[in-house]
């Protein structure tokens, strides 16, 4: 794995070497601004296929989906469901 995935971005925006990865025990909870942050590192390298901001943080949420990462205390499904809604649009602002 590069130094630039996006599961290594999330790690560094968490502060962490290694997350815990179950269910039961995930404590993590990256604030969406990180995932923005991750986000914005990720599309300059031009590693996300997302057309604006918000498509490209999905994409950042999507991997913490899979590492057991909340989002804002939200689980990462949850952190999509959100945004789908528009409830978080004015962030992306």
């Amino acid at each position: 794995m590069s130094r630039n995935s996006t599961s290594d971005q999330i790690k560094k925006a968490l502060g962490v070497k290694k997350c815990n990865g179950s269910v039961d025990t995930a404590t993590e909870s990256l604030p969406l601004e990180k995932a923005m942050e991750v986000a914005r590192t990720k599309a300059g390298l031009g590693h996300l296929t997302g057309a604006d901001l918000k498509a490209q943080t999905k994409e950042v949420i999507g991997t913490c989906v899979a590492m057991r990462v909340k989002i804002d205390g939200h689980w990462a499904n949850e952190a999509l469901e959100i945004i789908n809604k528009g409830e978080w649009d004015e962030r992306f602002n």
